[in-house]
């Protein structure tokens, strides 16, 4: 007796132990007859049927249904044998192929009940609604409007789990069981943001079959995933979706830009590195996408290369740039097109952010309302136990704790989440005017989210085409704008030894200029007094001017034997007068002086200081008297002719 086989195909596609079995009793020569209630059942392709009929005629083997016996070692009962396994082969075929149609035509008026997502039931009326449970609405909804804000799966699982939001999902154990509550994983979180059912389609036939001969049998796997062109039944606006099929169509766009090294020379998506342009710079000249290289002590020098023919075809490389400055300068277009709606924009996301505040605290309110009816029911289960019965009241008892405990934690929760999350109000429009004024600062600031502004240039500009003008050492940027326009942009390339954090132009002209004349700490006032950083962006200090002028081989304040010039200090040591009766002899062009910018120390000749209008006037203010100046002789000459 061998019944190994029960429940298993004949058609080929199974492992049949039984079936094994008997063949390799069949060739020990050891059966003398096979009782089978059908011939055909042995076996379900010819393959198989024609090598058992083989040996049981080589080794005199009969084989006996409950029609007749046959001696498959003569010819008649070999042929009648042959011709039962080729019908029945036919007759399995057709039944799977009426089967298929009948099913594929089922799925074509969106009738062929499967097994559904999480937050979608089948009706009575074989249609698709979505749970009544509106936890699992609004869960889902929340699901959805993060990824249309964060346009990345992991960025919006790492929401939740930030959040402590949990997520509905279909039971392993039990499919047609209640709904479990987890915290959300990688790979359920992409397959329900994948799911077309949520945009309100019915798609049916999305994965197929695959069969492969491992060591003589046929094998086949499941779930393989198909192109879209391929699925068998796709039906739009099917069922009330969470989402629009367009937002559908979106949210998988950006999911596959996200998908790094699977397609080549395309834009990716922002993913938070130092380089604001990484994978949409091409080359002018070979065409091929330009790479992006980090280094630097802290990794914040970066370098547009392209190197692809290099790497692909060991040609020369084409040509690398600093990509710093040419990312400030395109960066100011893109802040210079977006300026004008950034009132609008401002207005926009503080009522994006009340929308989001209370979706999230409509989430925390549906699970408190969750734990306080599994409380309520734990709390009835106790009252209905017997008393008598105290090891199963005790542990009923315990339920309810827990229960509670949990409902009082989410309560806890709710209670803190209202006083720390209050909606913000909408700014006035004076204040947004100042922050759009302020774009430019915020965009530059440290504490500024990368991928946030990759997110944004990518909303508005397709792709950069970059070449180096040789000859006026040149960036030259065309701008792809995503409206279909286009725009040219130059950005001087740095000399070598030029960095991100060298003097200024300004600052370094400032200090060739007061260098031999003043010192070093009065320097570095005059450039803080201005204004003026340094490369790094910090103040300027006597040590940092030293450092300038020994890098440039200036000279220091007193080299300078010629000089014949002196301070505002040391004029008033001069003189013995003070400082404000010096600064108005200056003011009205009594006593010559210059400023190398305005804020800088002044510098008086020797000669002007010494000359005798100017002691003349000295000597005035000593005993007392007011100097006279150019005005005052004007005025007299106007009162002596009337």
């Amino acid at each position: 007796m061998i019944d190994e086989d029960l429940g298993r195909s004949g058609l080929g596609m199974a492992d049949r132990s039984g079936f094994d079995q008997l063949v390799r009793a069949v060739c020990r020569g050891v059966v003398g007859a096979v009782f089978c209630l059908e011939a055909s059942r042995l076996a379900r392709n010819g393959r198989q049927w024609q090598g058992l009929i083989e040996f049981c005629g080589i080794m005199g083997t009969l084989i006996v249904d409950p029609e007749a016996i046959y001696d498959p070692a003569l010819c008649d009962d070999r042929l009648l044998l042959g011709v039962k396994g080729t019908m029945a082969e036919y007759e399995s075929n057709l039944f799977r192929q009426r089967s298929a149609a009948a099913i594929r035509q089922k799925a074509q008026r969106g009738a062929l009940q499967f097994s559904l997502p999480v937050g979608y039931v089948w009706t009575a009326e074989d249609r698709i609604e979505k749970e009544p449970d509106q936890r699992v609405q609004q869960a889902l909804a929340l699901v959805f409007a993060k990824m249309a804000e964060l346009p990345s799966a992991r960025q919006v699982l790492l929401w939740f789990h930030r959040e402590g939001i949990s997520l509905p999902r279909k039971s392993q154990d039990r499919p047609d069981g209640p709904t479990v509550w987890a915290a959300p994983t990688y790979s359920a979180l992409h397959s329900l943001l994948s799911n077309p059912i949520y945009g309100g389609a019915y798609a049916f036939g999305r994965t197929q079959t695959r069969t492969r001969v491992i060591a003589g049998r046929a094998r086949k796997t499941v779930g393989h995933k198909k192109p879209r062109a391929e699925w068998t039944v796709l039906i739009p606006d099917h069922h009330p979706g969470y989402i629009s099929w367009e937002q559908y169509e979106r949210n998988q766009a950006k999911m596959a830009e996200n998908e790094h090294m699977k397609s080549r020379a395309e834009p990716k998506a922002g993913r938070g590195g130092r380089a604001l342009w990484s994978g949409m710079l091409r080359c002018r000249r070979c065409g091929r996408m330009r790479y992006v290289s980090y280094s630097g002590s802290k990794g914040i020098v970066l370098r547009y290369q392209c190197r692809g023919a290099h790497m692909n075809q060991g040609e020369p490389r084409c040509m690398t740039f600093s990509g710093l400055g040419m990312e400030r300068a395109v960066a100011s277009e893109v802040l210079r097109a977006i300026g004008g709606n950034a009132v609008e924009a401002a207005v926009a996301a503080a009522e994006k952010i009340r929308q989001q505040l209370r979706e999230q605290r409509r989430a925390v309110e549906l699970e408190v309302e969750q734990a306080r009816y599994e409380a309520k029911l734990a709390g009835r289960r106790y009252d209905a136990v017997d008393p008598d019965r105290r090891l199963v009241a005790a542990e009923l008892e315990s339920r309810w704790n827990t229960a509670l405990q949990k409902m009082k934690a989410l309560e806890d929760r709710l209670r803190e989440f209202d006083d720390a999350g209050k909606a913000p109000a909408i700014p006035d429009k004076e204040i947004l005017v100042s922050l759009a004024q302020d774009l430019p600062a915020m965009w530059n600031a440290p504490g500024t989210d990368a991928g946030l502004k990759q997110r944004i240039v990518r909303i508005l500009v397709e792709e950069l085409v970059v070449d180096v003008d040789e000859e006026k050492q040149d960036i030259v940027v065309l701008i792809h704008w995503a409206g279909g326009r286009h725009s040219e942009l130059r950005v001087s390339k740095r000399a070598t030894g030029q960095h991100g954090q060298a003097t200024g132009m300004e600052a370094g002209e400032v200090i060739r200029q007061m260098a031999g004349k003043f010192g070093d700490g009065e320097i570095a006032a005059t450039l803080n007094r201005i204004k003026l950083r340094t490369g790094a962006g910090h103040s300027w200090n006597a040590e940092r001017v030293y450092g300038v002028r020994r890098q440039q081989g200036l000279p220091g304040a007193g080299s300078n034997l010629e000089n014949r010039t002196v301070t505002l200090q040391q004029a008033v040591e001069r003189t013995g007068v003070n400082e404000l009766s010096i600064r108005r002899l200056i003011e009205q062009k009594v006593l010559p002086a210059r400023q190398v910018v305005p804020s800088a120390p002044w510098e008086i000749s020797l000669d002007a200081l010494n000359s005798p209008g100017v002691q003349q006037a000295i000597e005035s203010i000593r005993k007392r008297k007011r100097p006279s100046t150019p005005q005052d002789e004007k005025s007299d000459l106007l009162f002596s002719e009337s």
